[in-house]
């Protein structure tokens, strides 16, 4: 659903962020304020971090646990 919503507002808005598939730097690892707040979504979640995630990783699992929480949502 994720990948989709990301279309959308890509066609929308050219400025959108690309799709983390797309990402050249995807398969590098996590950014350190990724990681920081991946903690702090999956702690809200009561889930766990996989540390060894890839910054495309990361970013979609960003997406998943904002779902999740309600956190980073446009009110």
């Amino acid at each position: 659903m994720a990948k989709s919503k990301r279309a959308t507002t890509a066609q929308q808005n050219p400025g959108a962020q690309k799709d983390p598939d797309q990402w050249v730097t995807g398969d590098e690892s996590m950014t350190g304020p990724q990681e920081s707040y991946l903690h702090t979504l999956a702690q809200e979640a009561g889930e766990s971090v996989d540390e060894s995630l890839t910054k495309a990783e990361a970013s979609k699992k960003i997406d998943e646990l904002q779902e999740k929480t309600g956190r980073g949502r446009d009110h």
